[in-house]
């Protein structure tokens, strides 16, 4: 994967994605992930991925002290100007130290790492997370495939990792406790959403 074109690509996109409305969905996901952070009374959350910071607003209006990071400079000033604590940060390389979140948030965006890496990029986020702390991680999967998604309607095209159910339960398994993993369908045809929700 190459890092410079992702950022290129979402730094084009970035206003445009920022007038998107949210499938409801993706409300129900976030939703049961902050009950679950309420329940436990968890408050420090990082999105990584964190995109124009719809979620991460989110969170910070249910009182949560929320950290938001993306790759691309124009997704964390949309951040910014939500009044979102925002950077401009690599998740293979997070600036942050140990044991420093009581929860990550990452919608969509841990599919844009080649398979090779993903365990690396899981020890990081495992790394800045306190024990016991919680993950949500949801991507597109279902299938097993690798590559630059030809039918990308964004330019430059952007590169994905999909994945089996059965093999991203088990990669994650070896990182975390699993609490919970399902599936949403999509379109006829198209990939499924992963949702998996995890235990440091």
């Amino acid at each position: 994967m190459d890092k410079q074109s992702l950022r290129t690509t979402y730094n084009q996109h970035a206003e445009q994605r920022n007038n998107n409305g949210i499938e409801p969905w993706k409300e129900q996901e976030r939703e049961r992930f902050l009950s679950l952070l309420k329940q436990e009374g968890r408050q420090s959350l990082l999105e990584v991925g964190a995109g124009t910071g719809r979620d991460s607003l989110f969170f910070a209006q249910n009182g949560l002290d929320v950290f938001a990071v993306d790759l691309s400079d124009e997704m964390v000033a949309l951040c910014l100007d939500k009044g979102l604590r925002a950077n401009t940060m690599d998740f293979y390389e997070l600036e942050f130290e140990d044991d420093h979140f009581d929860a990550i948030y990452a919608l969509n965006c841990l599919l844009h790492v080649p398979k090779s890496d993903l365990p690396k990029v899981l020890r990081e986020i495992q790394r800045v997370l306190k024990p016991g702390g919680l993950f949500f991680c949801g991507v597109y999967g279902g299938q097993d495939t690798e590559g630059v998604w030809e039918q990308d309607t964004y330019e430059p095209k952007r590169f994905f990792s999909m994945y089996l159910d059965e093999d991203i339960v088990s990669l994650f398994g070896r990182h975390f406790e699993i609490i919970d993993f399902h599936t949403v369908p999509m379109s006829e045809g198209a990939p499924h959403f992963q949702s998996l929700t995890l235990r440091k």
